[in-house]
């Protein structure tokens, strides 16, 4: 009989378990609601009982808050002290403690609270980040970083907790204690300077002060002189100079590196050649080609050199401007005498596909560009990407040449061998543009429509352009017969038959004073203007496009083409610096934003 009253009795207090877990559910919920919505006293008293019940870290904490919330100092300075009794390894909470010692005004026994966590601090390490955490939430980073060091000295570790100090360092705005920090740990770990590189980025990035960058460049250069055989601070450096986009002295230092360590064979030359070219400082990539081709062919960058050292001529004359006749015959020279030395392979592609665009769209001849495409596509060895690439220059060269069926089916092979990506959704944009200009509007608007999808923002914007540009002209013209015009003008000066595309633009302009496609027309003739090199005349034809429609889909366009214009070849640095200020503030949402802000900086601190 006994037996079988235990038995229910303890199946009754199974049964009131969760029953229990559901009301302290109920009372969490509760007490948050109170606390969030100010009424601290009904929170205070949820929370008391909750802890009472649970001795839960949360509930202490939210209790804590709330008699801070209702100033009740001395009572949270009582529940701190009776948390410490009960959890002696908890040292974070003396801080808690602090704190209400010092919200009643006891500064002195609230530095006593804080020194007493520290001073508990012993071999064992899983107190040290809540206590510097503690610390910080205070507003004392200094006893942070006394925690840290505290627990360094303890361990007798030269590097223990070097990113944690490191950092509060930066945060106390200590830069020069930051970067001895820093330097300490890659005396002792070498092989750590790529962490400590991204580290150092990161503070860079999130530091707004300027005494950031120049404490640390002299430091580094201090270290430099002092050790000038030591590898890491070299490159740490060169490390530093290309975050700052100082590529002179990049460059500078890497040939320090090359003269002091010959076996390196000039890679860290290279590295800058290629990082100053690709942020297009052309003057620095050059020399820094030039000076590893001096090394001679048996350099294992001879060959990249020359290759890069001609990229670099290429990129500098090709700017979306007339290439002068001197400057085209110059580099026509250059690359004969590569293919000559260098030869036509896989490695040469870049200089190739180049070559044929500079004669095709430069010089205008482009049987031998063509020639030279072809010659590409015959490589064995070509990779699947660039022969895809390669054929989408062909099929614009074809197109240029008055090829259009042949270039159509060119665009079909590489849209269909890359249906998933963006080298697809190019040659899909291309064939669409190819039937604008055929005059199949509707074909063409419903291939656009499809691209305004793409993940390219460049290939989404282009095609929404041309898209609109059709759209508009189908509802206002019914015949189409303006657009069939703009596209036949349009083709001319695709086929750089410039003078036949101005009149063909000139006499859509005068046929009608108001028409949607009068911006167009403006832009284009601006283009024809720079392809001529009357860039005072395709200023002005901006600005009227501007000026006259400060709305329109290509306002950004010759906000952008303006400030390019009178920085480039017109030298007038003021007028493209309120170019680039008008498109960051009137167009923010532009693709060129990025690009301009960029510009206007540079120029602005000139």
């Amino acid at each position: 009989m006994r037996k079988a009253i235990a038995l229910i009795l303890c199946g009754l207090g199974l049964l009131l378990v969760p029953l229990r877990v559901v009301a302290q559910q109920d009372a969490e919920q509760l007490a948050v609601q109170y606390f969030n919505s100010g009424d601290y006293e009904q929170a205070a008293e949820l929370y008391g009982s909750l802890l009472k019940r649970t001795s839960n870290k949360y509930h202490y904490q939210m209790l804590y808050r709330t008699y801070f919330a209702l100033e009740k100092y001395r009572d949270a300075e009582r529940l701190a002290e009776r948390r410490i009794a009960q959890n002696t390894k908890d040292l974070y909470l003396y801080v808690d403690l602090g704190r209400a010692q010092l919200a009643r005004g006891d500064k002195k026994k609230a530095e006593r609270s804080y020194d007493k966590a520290i001073s508990l601090l012993k071999n064992d390490l899983r107190p040290v980040p809540d206590l510097a955490m503690a610390f910080e939430q205070a507003g004392r980073p200094d006893l942070a970083l006394k925690t840290y060091l505290t627990a360094r000295a303890n361990t007798k570790s030269k590097t223990l907790y070097f990113s944690e100090i490191a950092g509060t360092y930066a945060r106390m705005g200590e830069y020069d204690n930051m970067t001895q920090e820093y330097f300490n740990f890659l005396d002792n770990s070498p092989g750590s300077l790529n962490s400590v590189q991204v580290a150092l980025q990161r503070v860079l990035q999130e530091s707004t002060s300027p005494q950031l960058a120049e404490g640390l460049k002299r430091a580094l250069v201090a270290r430099v002189q002092a050790e000038p055989n030591n590898r890491v601070y070299l490159e740490m450096m060169i490390w530093f100079s290309l975050q700052q986009r100082d590529f002179r002295f990049a460059l500078t230092q890497a040939q320090a590196i090359d003269a002091r360590f010959p076996d390196l064979g000039g890679e860290q030359v290279f590295r800058v050649a290629n990082i100053a070219y690709t942020n297009d400082d052309y003057d620095v990539a050059a020399d820094a080609y030039r000076s590893l081709i001096q090394k001679g062919k048996e350099s294992n960058y001879y060959f990249k050199s020359r290759v890069g050292l001609l990229e670099v001529e290429y990129q500098r004359v090709n700017n979306g401007y007339a290439i002068s006749q001197p400057d085209l015959v110059r580099l026509e020279k250059l690359y004969d005498d590569a293919f000559e030395e260098l030869g036509k392979n896989e490695q040469t592609v870049p200089l190739m596909r180049h070559y044929a665009d500079l004669m095709a769209y430069h010089a205008n001849r482009p049987q031998p560009a063509a020639d030279m495409l072809y010659d590409i596509l015959d490589l064995p060895r070509l990779q699947a990407n660039v022969r895809d690439e390669v054929k989408l220059e062909l099929a614009d060269l074809l197109l240029f040449a008055g090829e259009v069926w042949e270039a159509s089916l060119l665009y079909m092979q590489v849209e269909k061998a890359n249906k998933n990506d963006i080298l697809g959704a190019q040659a899909k944009f291309r064939n669409a543009k190819l039937s604008y200009y055929n005059h199949d509007f509707g074909w063409a608007k419903s291939q656009l429509d499809v691209l305004r999808a793409s993940t390219s923002k460049l290939i989404a914007n282009d095609a929404m352009e041309l898209s609109l540009q059709i759209s508009d002209n189908m509802e206002d013209d019914s015949t189409y017969g303006m657009l069939e015009l703009f596209a036949d003008a349009d083709l001319l000066l695709y086929r750089n038959l410039l003078d036949s595309a101005w009149v063909a633009f000139d006499d859509i302009a005068h046929r009608t004073l108001s028409h949607p496609l009068l911006d167009d027309v403006l832009m284009k003739k601006a283009t024809i203007r720079i392809k001529q090199e009357r860039y005072a005349d395709a200023d002005s034809l901006l600005s009227q496009l501007l000026e006259f429609y400060p709305d329109d889909l290509l306002a950004d366009d010759a906000a952008m083409q303006l400030a390019e214009l009178n920085e480039h070849k017109l030298n007038n640095i003021e007028r493209a610096i309120y170019f680039y200020e008008k498109l960051i503030l009137d167009y923010s949402s532009s693709l060129y934003v990025d690009q301009a802000r960029k510009r206007y900086n540079a120029l602005k601190t000139r």
